[in-house]
């Protein structure tokens, strides 16, 4: 049986500093996933990017509130990023599908259940699936806090055997990233308490940061699903997490019921 894992990349690790979508680092996942499938890894990408790819395709000359700007650059934005991902993919002959979704999708009943259906088919006919939110009409206080949020609920929904969030940092820290002293937590066990070391920071172009995948990770650790926080600017990072995993960087969240 396959192993399924969902993916999460985060909004810094597909952007330059400019907030131009680094083509570059978008192809060298696409890379690590294509190798992924090939052992046997079922993937689900959660892919951040849309607004960015949407704001650096855009001039526009008037103002928008942040509600229409939302709606605008991410229309836009997600035609460019998955057109890309199609483009990339398709050398190594792997078809995708968009998935687009809201909060309310996940609440028990009848979208659940038909969301569910549509990316269960999708994997069991080979069609690797890319999941963002619809930002052109999650525009309330039903929006998720953020993509972490989502692929976390994503990760449950499908039964997945890990979540993977890409950041650009390793992973949490027992002090500030750019302390010298502070060192990686490379471990963490269930009912372990973080709070101290996570600060309420968003990212520069997304809208998580790390107290976002430190709460995500807590609830669906809870699930039974093993969480992994690292370095998505790290080459090779998706490989290395599978094959010399106790060489890399990175903050594991211990499942539930595992010793």
């Amino acid at each position: 049986m396959k192993r399924r894992i969902v993916i999460k990349i985060g909004s810094n690790v597909l952007t330059r500093k400019d907030g131009k979508l680094d083509v570059t680092r978008v192809s060298a996942i696409v890379d690590q996933v294509a190798w992924l499938r090939r052992h046997d890894i079922e993937v689900i990408l959660v892919s951040s990017g849309a607004v960015a790819c949407g704001r650096r395709e855009l001039t526009v000359d008037h103002s928008l509130d942040s509600v229409e700007q939302r709606q605008l650059f991410s229309a836009v934005g997600q035609v460019k990023l998955v057109g890309l991902y199609y483009d990339l993919f398709r050398e190594f002959g792997i078809h995708i599908g968009q998935v687009l979704t809201m909060k309310e999708n996940f609440q028990p009943g009848e979208q659940y259940r038909n969301q569910q259906a549509c990316m269960t088919v999708m994997l069991e006919n080979d069609v690797l699936p890319i999941v963002n939110e619809n930002d052109t009409v999650s525009v309330t206080e039903l929006m998720f806090t953020d993509n972490d949020e989502l692929s976390g609920l994503i990760a449950q929904m499908m039964q997945a055997e890990t979540l993977i969030l890409l950041s650009n940092i390793d992973g949490i820290y027992d002090g500030h990233p750019d302390n010298l002293t502070s060192k990686i937590i490379p471990r963490v066990e269930p009912n372990t308490d973080l709070s101290q070391y996570i600060k309420e920071e968003k990212s520069a172009f997304g809208r998580g940061g790390m107290h976002s995948k430190y709460t995500t990770a807590q609830k669906v650790q809870k699930t039974g699903i093993r969480v992994i926080i690292a370095n998505g600017e790290r080459e090779n990072i998706l490989v290395d997490l599978i094959e010399n995993k106790q060489n890399v960087p990175h903050t594991e969240f211990i499942p539930y019921g595992i010793d």
